[in-house]
Order: structure tokens, then sequence, then C-alpha cells
């Protein structure tokens, strides 16, 4: 990640509506490609989801810094922990459909994918089906995408698109 980073509070309370928001900002803002669009669970004073934006250079952070701050959000430098989910990132919109995990990784800002409760990395020619909806972490500055096996050999995302009410804002 760049050393161009944001936090945006906008008092925001689950993932999906954290999702919509930094899609929402990125088309609003017109933030370029190398843009990589964190969440950030925030635990401590109200539960909430923070976003993070980082931008490839200094005056375009300053454009997004003052337009944000337009808009009433609460801006501060800096991201709030290094271990944010990623929603915008390198080659995100790209990641549809099936993909080998090889074309996962070349494809986009993805340095690695691991299986959930499995040894090591998987294959690279293993199909990982991404259902249009993949959100990797960041860990030790990689970003990680964690899988979990599927059916016939498959993989998919851990995190999945629509999770279940009890479990989507943990």
């Amino acid at each position: 990640m760049t050393p161009y980073a944001l936090t945006v509070d906008a008092g925001v309370r689950d993932l999906r509506t954290a999702d919509r928001l930094l899609h929402a900002l990125a088309a609003e803002l017109a933030l370029p490609e190398g843009t990589f669009g964190c969440t950030h669970l925030v635990r401590e004073g109200r539960p909430r989801v923070a976003l993070s934006l980082a931008v490839p250079s200094r005056p375009l952070l300053s454009t997004v810094r003052e337009r944000l701050a337009a808009r009433a959000h609460e801006v501060t430098p800096g991201i709030p922990d290094a271990m944010g989910r990623a929603v915008l990132y390198p080659g995100a919109t790209v990641l549809t459909g099936t993909l080998s995990v090889a074309d996962v990784l070349d494809r986009s800002a993805i340095t690695r994918v691991t299986v959930l409760g499995g040894p090591g990395e998987p294959d690279p020619d293993t199909p990982l089906m991404t259902q249009d909806h993949v959100r990797p972490h960041w860990q030790d500055g990689e970003l990680i995408l964690t899988a979990m096996p599927a059916v016939g050999g498959t993989l998919v995302p851990f995190e999945v698109p629509e999770p279940t009410p009890c479990c989507a804002d943990h």
C-alpha cells in the first residue's frame, strides 16, 4: 500500500454498508485503478467500521481529503491498523466468475492465497469460484485471500457476498 493514506469515519456499522460507501466514494471522487480502499473494524468507543483510502500520490491525497471533509466525513491521516479488509484494490474488478489461483495472483494485487484449515498454499491451477466477491486482508504487508474448499476440488473465498445476518457484523 502507498504512504498516501487517510481514514474516513462515516459512522458506518456494518461491512455491506462500508463496501457500498467505498464503491460510491471511488466513483464520486474518480479514484484511479491504483487506489486501495479497505474496511477496518473499530471496537473501542462505539463499534463501527472505518474506511481507509490509499492513493498513488500526495496531490491526489490532498484533493481526496478536502472533498471528503467537505462532505462532513471525519477524516484523519494514515490508516487505523495494518489489518484492513480490501474492497478496492488493483485488479479487483476483473476477479469475476471462476479463475485459477494463478489467474487471481496474476490479475490482481493479491499476493497469496491460503486455504482455511489446509496445509500450505493451493496448487496454482486450482479453480477459485469468486462469486464476484473477493475480499482479501492485509497481513504483514501482503494482500492475502483466504479461501475454503468447495465442491469438486474448487475453492471459494472465505467471505461470502451475502453473509448470514447473525454473522454479518463480526
